[in-house]
């Protein structure tokens, strides 16, 4: 997975089909094994599984403008049962192995800057009506237009940008990397460890992880990814049993007291779809609509181009198979992520650790949405694996997506500035979306002043004029007087 591979890099001489669901899901087509779609959805559902506990924690953590909280176990069940439905969907409709569960960021706008302004029903019923929305764009044509304008190199550069963006989610969300606290003062955004030198056990099953899996990765072993997360994770929980440990974080590498849960379905259902206009107005709910309808819309469209490139699946022109169905689908998520009160769900780049161990099709979707399914009663035993077992998965495919930045012309400015934006951005601000917008201006303005303005696509000087005006919008709202 060194180069950027499209759906010609494929052998010619096809094995036939072994089965109809072979057949339906072009599994050996694709180059790929049953066994291989099996292992890529179980290392993607490992990789994510951590949604299950973050998500009701940053919801669950927030207050509307009432005073009232969201029940955290009402929130895991919403939060496991849109994952598990989304993501076959995805699979059976799109045939991507791109899973699909409550958009990190997305999720912190609605609890932080959304749900404090009006009730939780009316600020789910914004999360609906951006889903509608971009599934309009998406019927329209405009979403998938604005996807094959993109120049061929800005895609790399995408796909380049995210495997730094997830590589340095692994680092962080191992601890490996942290944020230097502000009454610090200094200079330096991060440090190594928590104190500036690596410490503690959860750190070392997280070290020892990396080596493992770029070890097994390098003997070209098969299941190098998943099994180097269930290693560590065996690990992890002997650790914790013999070590006293003070925190592993989110998860506790720990043999549950009991292994089935009730799932609550309390919160399905519970959203207002036009309440939020008489709560605080015409104005600003449109440019909250707009602040989720831009981060979700770019935000799908790295994810989407990125994971498919990774997998081979690009066609000769760049184009993603599929794409208008894959994006109605992630749009019809979005609006079921409303409707369960679980936030907007979206597209998830953590799919690159299933393509990283072999998947290429839906199939694997099947996989991880069975998990997910499974997780609305077996919560309490599927997420034991703590973030620094599944973490190296993450660095491991950032390597691995980060390969193809050979392929981009470093020696033109007018696209090696934007690709250098795009991939620095993203993991610098922590946002895919920050990235593309980055790079869309900054290609915009060096072919204007090189005159060749004429050469850029209208659809990207129409994204490229939004991206200002969601770089702009703090500013924009103080005008308007909406903070």
């Amino acid at each position: 997975m060194s180069e950027t591979k499209t759906a010609a890099d494929r052998p010619s001489s096809v094995p036939p089909a072994t089965s109809s669901v072979d057949r339906f899901f072009k599994i050996s087509e694709r180059g790929s094994t049953f066994g291989r779609e099996i292992r890529g959805g179980f290392a993607t559902f490992f990789t994510m599984a951590y949604i299950l506990v973050l998500n009701p924690i940053i919801l669950g953590s927030a207050e509307d403008k009432y005073g009232h909280h969201l029940d955290t176990v009402q929130l895991t069940t919403a939060t496991a049962l849109v994952a598990a439905v989304m993501t076959i969907v995805m699979g059976v409709g799109g045939n991507l192995p791109l899973a699909l569960a409550a958009g990190l960021g997305l999720n912190a706008v609605v609890a932080f800057q959304i749900a404090p302004r009006m009730s939780w029903d009316d600020a789910m019923g914004l999360v609906v009506l951006e889903g509608l929305l971009i599934c309009v764009l998406v019927v329209t044509g405009l979403r998938e237009a604005v996807m094959h304008a993109i120049p061929q190199p800005l895609k790399q550069a995408i796909s380049v940008g995210i495997g730094l963006f997830i590589a340095f989610i692994g680092f962080v969300d191992a601890g490996f990397v942290s944020r230097v606290p502000d009454i610090a003062r200094t200079t330096v955004p991060v440090q190594l460890g928590g104190t500036g030198s690596l410490a503690g056990w959860p750190v070392l099953v997280f070290c020892l992880g990396v080596l493992l899996t770029v070890g097994l990765l390098a003997r070209k072993v098969k299941g190098a990814i998943l099994i180097s997360i269930v290693a560590m994770t065996v690990l992890a929980i002997l650790v914790d049993s013999l070590a006293d440990i003070t925190s592993w974080g989110l998860t506790t590498p720990s043999w549950p007291d009991k292994v089935v849960g009730t799932p609550d379905f309390g919160l399905i259902g519970h959203f207002s779809l036009f309440g939020a206009f008489g709560a605080t107005g015409v104005v600003t709910v449109v440019l909250l609509v707009f602040t989720l309808v831009l981060s979700d819309f770019f935000d799908t469209m790295g994810t989407v181009v990125g994971i498919s490139a990774e997998a081979g699946l690009l066609d000769d022109k760049g184009d993603v198979p599929h794409l208008g169905r894959v994006l109605l689908i992630d749009g019809a998520a979005a609006v079921a992520g409303g409707a369960a009160s679980a936030s907007s769900a979206t597209s998830y780049i953590e799919s690159a650790a299933g393509v990283g161990e072999g998947a290429r099709t839906g199939f694997s979707n099947l996989v991880t949405g069975g998990l997910f399914a499974l997780a609305l009663f077996l919560t309490p035993l599927l997420t034991i694996v703590p973030l620094q077992a599944a973490a190296p998965a993450l660095v491991a495919v950032g390597f691995l997506m980060m390969t193809q930045v050979k392929h981009i012309d470093w020696d033109s400015y007018e696209i090696a500035v934007p690709a250098f934006l795009t991939i620095a951005v993203m993991p610098f601000t922590y946002s895919i979306t920050n990235g593309i917008g980055a790079g869309f201006v900054a290609y915009v303005v060096i072919k204007t002043v090189l005159g060749k303005a004429k050469d850029v696509h209208w659809l990207l000087w129409g994204a490229s004029a939004l991206f200002v005006v969601y770089f702009a919008i703090d500013p924009i709202e103080q005008v308007l007087g909406v903070r």
